[in-house]
């Protein structure tokens, strides 16, 4: 046999062998569909905005670049819904580690309640539901600036002075490493939801 005939036959063995290996072995996993979630039909660039950390330093669009965001409007007052949908943010964050997803995505809360909310006490509230969890507030003007380009709506109820609820809305954002809002998931919220679904928006 000629040197090139069994240089061709071996390359054929080594395609054959590693086709059936493939094979046995599977393709590699993919990541599960996306259900749940609505997808944009392009990641959007958010509006620039100037509110403050839970630090009370200043911040702006670039706070949302580097890392995936979960970002939640709400405030700290709120009864049920705000403390509810950050824990099961919380669960879901830490499901994602147990299963070794690497790079698990930040928890932002926004407060749509800037009279009462300072930074102070939005730091001791987000620290509530664990590691890396952020939040900001700001002047209202300055928050619209943000909520009115995301189509997120709040409204203080007309009540006590004190004593008031804000209505607002119960959606959460997934903002891509860019900045940009990627996809939203409708209430109610389910931890599960979450862990089937952002692998699958991360990846896209």
């Amino acid at each position: 046999m000629s040197t090139n005939r069994f240089l061709l036959l071996a390359v054929a063995v080594v395609l054959g062998l590693g086709v059936g290996l493939y094979t046995l072995q599977g393709a590699p996993d993919a990541p599960p569909a996306v259900k749940t979630a609505t997808l944009l039909p392009a990641p959007l660039d958010i509006p620039d905005f100037s509110l403050l950390d839970q630090d009370a330093n200043p911040v702006g669009r670039t706070f949302f670049e580097g890392q995936w965001d979960l970002v939640f409007f709400g405030f700290t007052h709120c009864p049920d819904i705000c403390p509810t949908t950050l824990q099961t943010l919380s669960v879901a964050r830490r499901m994602l580690v147990e299963d070794g997803f690497e790079n698990p995505p930040r928890i932002v809360l926004v407060s749509v309640d800037p009279a009462r909310d300072t930074p102070d006490k939005v730091k001791t509230y987000v620290e509530y539901f664990g590691e890396d969890v952020a939040g900001l507030t700001g002047a209202e003007d300055a928050l619209r600036e943000l909520t009115d380009g995301l189509g997120i709506f709040f409204q203080r109820e007309q009540t006590d002075a004190e004593n008031y609820n804000v209505d607002h809305s119960a959606v959460v954002l997934v903002l891509n490493p860019a900045g940009q809002f990627t996809a939203l998931f409708s209430a109610p919220h389910r931890p599960d939801t979450f862990v089937n679904d952002l692998p699958g928006i991360f990846a896209l």
